[in-house]
């Protein structure tokens, strides 16, 4: 663990044209924006397909990748689009859109997948064999599932047919058959996914830029790997969770956080050698460099929240499966390139834990002016070996935060980075540059100066959320400028990249 900085920004942020960011032109462009600035770390949330409210921490798979993501442009190139089938150029969107974006890809990403079976595109017929070889049995799962909700009118798949729902083998062989097309369509759409994605994790390695990807610690309910997976999750016979997940009152809620997720039967997981884990982690550690390991303390314990309660207030802590799985984890696939997410309720085990394993965890600055100097989110508490973040996807930007903090915390936050008001923004990110933290992240917004408008979640808003886009025409030499500086001064800059830096 380096010293280095980066930027959170999530795909669908990027700017450029089409209804979200994908993983075309604009993305490439992005990272030599972001080399360009000095930086050597890029940050994004979870990469697969959106579920409830858009939340990537909501998908409906564990293991696939959001299709919207697809650049059409790329498939054009390829040989998979014509130019009839990409959408007319228009000026860049101001917010994410999924429905307005599903409803322009989606037509034309199986145009593309249906001349790739066709022929079309032949140079990347062993890939897709590779490919389907090396994502058995997610992939088959998925597919099935996308193909069955799909043909069920996108119901829940505890709606379907009991024999479905049920997971009968009869009933699956059968709808494999009747739906053969269907699944083959999906099937060439996710190999498109992640071909695309492969060709920008290598521009980011030859740019020298580490991708650091998200992984939510629980899952769905409604998504292929519950679905797939019933046994190892506490559901009822009709395949509704019994107990879910969240977390108690915090920072964010005063009556915690219903999140709603099943929970694991970890007993269950452990007598099978957790190798759903193991192939969920070695899977996305394919896919980027270093892996946020979300909501980390639910590894310790987590909270256990009776199905029918109205509030997360009603749920108790439980024993999680920690060093046993991550000591597992850690010999099927050797050395674990994991950040913990240990925000929130954190305890000495928790901690413990971290260490045991030489995770390194992270330090939120927004969090640190409240209670006075001894605050651990305050930089002169930082470890090294720590990522340092003005704030996250979850908080407001650092200009909103500051304008709604109370009048105390205001003061104590400018005595403390000897800042005025108006560019405060720019002192915390200083403040966690200078730190011996080894990263030093902060998200996008912050640099651009952007208050509320620009947060990327409220967490306990169901609706609203994960929208946020970078204005077109915001990512300038300037800026670029500016936080290279920061990163030179700080010594933050890769060293084939300090030379003529003053």
């Amino acid at each position: 663990m380096k010293r280095a900085a980066g930027i959170l920004l999530h795909v669908t942020s990027i700017p450029g044209q089409g209804h979200l960011g994908d993983l075309g032109p604009a993305a490439h462009a992005w990272l030599e924006w972001l080399a360009g600035a000095g930086c050597s770390l890029w940050q994004i949330l979870p990469l697969g397909p959106v579920g409830h409210g858009n939340s990537p921490y909501q998908s409906y798979s564990a293991f696939a990748g959001e299709a919207l993501l697809i650049s059409l442009e790329d498939l054009a190139r390829e040989g998979l689009l014509q130019e009839e089938d990409l959408p007319a150029p228009e000026p860049a969107r101001g917010a994410v859109d999924y429905g307005a974006a599903n409803a322009e890809k989606w037509p034309a990403l199986e145009r593309a997948a249906q001349r790739f079976i066709a022929g079309a595109a032949d140079s990347l017929a062993p890939a897709y064999e590779a490919f389907r070889q090396q994502a058995d049995p997610w992939l088959e799962d998925y597919v099935l599932f996308k193909a069955l909700k799909e043909a069920s009118g996108e119901q829940a798949w505890w709606e379907w047919d009991p024999p479905l729902a049920q997971r009968d083998a009869q009933a699956l062989d059968e709808a494999r058959v009747h739906l053969a097309a269907r699944l083959e369509i999906h099937r060439r759409v996710q190999f498109l996914f992640f071909h695309q994605w492969a060709k920008l994790k290598e521009k980011a390695a030859e740019m020298g830029v580490q991708i650091i990807g998200d992984l939510p610690i629980f899952v769905a309910h409604d998504s292929a790997d519950v679905w797939a997976h019933q046994d190892l999750f506490h559901l009822d016979k009709h395949g509704q969770p019994t107990v879910v997940a969240g977390v108690p009152p915090d920072y964010f809620s005063a009556s915690g956080q219903l999140w709603g997720n099943p929970l694991y039967r970890w007993d269950r997981l452990a007598q099978e050698g957790y190798t759903w884990w193991i192939a969920r982690m070695r899977h996305w550690l394919d896919h980027v460099d270093v892996i946020r390991l979300d909501h980390f303390r639910g590894f310790q314990a987590y909270w256990e929240i009776p199905a029918n309660a109205h509030s997360a207030a009603a749920g108790r802590w439980v024993e999680g499966p920690g060093e046993d799985l991550l000591r597992v984890m850690q010999e099927a696939l050797g050395s674990l390139p994991i950040l913990a997410e240990d925000l929130g309720v954190i305890t000495p085990q928790v901690k413990a834990l971290r260490e045991a394993f030489g995770l390194p965890g992270m330090r939120v600055l927004q969090f640190g002016f409240e209670g006075g100097p001894q605050n651990d989110h305050l930089p002169h508490h930082y470890p090294e070996r720590c990522a340092a973040y003005t704030g996250t996807h979850d908080n407001d930007t650092s200009r909103g935060w500051f304008a709604q903090a109370s009048e105390d915390v205001r003061d104590f936050c400018l005595q403390y980075l000897d800042s005025e008001e108006a560019q405060v923004h720019w002192a915390m990110l200083r403040g966690i540059w200078s730190s011996v933290a080894r990263w030093a992240i902060v998200p996008l917004q912050d640099p651009l100066g952007l208050g509320s408008e620009g947060r990327m979640n409220w967490p306990g808003r169901a609706e609203g959320n994960w929208a946020w886009r970078c204005p077109a025409g915001a990512l300038t030499d300037e800026l670029a400028a500016r936080i290279r500086h920061l990163n030179w001064l700080f010594d933050r800059l890769s060293a084939e990249r300090t030379e003529g830096d003053t």
